[in-house]
């Protein structure tokens, strides 16, 4: 079994700054994928970033340029550090890894507000 912990969550302003992290840990693949998808208020939940264990990434567009994924291997933790927040960035924020199967962790809040 795989754990998925996430954190750093909370209330921002537009134009603000967070870091979000996740810790996996169990019986995970020196080759996975970790990642973070994100589900606003009343919409389906969609695909923000992920990144492989050799560094290869992939972004939605609407945060390209603004997010940043990276990881550490050697503890399983990937990270998204998201500026220049916008109201549309709220939203609940899923962490995953892909290594024998699909592994969610519970989700953060992310609220971007004046």
């Amino acid at each position: 079994q795989v754990q998925v912990v996430e954190s750093g969550g909370g209330l921002v302003q537009p134009g603000g700054s967070l870091r979000l992290s996740c810790a996996a840990s169990g019986s995970i693949s020196s080759r996975n994928v970790m990642g973070w998808y994100r589900q606003p208020p009343g919409k389906q939940r969609e695909l923000v970033a992920d990144i492989t264990t050799f560094g290869h990434t992939n972004y939605a567009d609407s945060v390209k340029g603004r997010f940043t994924i990276s990881r550490d291997n050697a503890k399983n933790t990937v990270y998204l550090q998201m500026n220049s927040l916008k109201p549309e960035d709220t939203a609940v924020y899923y962490c995953y890894i892909y290594t024998t199967d699909t592994f969610w962790g519970q989700g953060t809040q992310v609220t971007v507000s004046s």
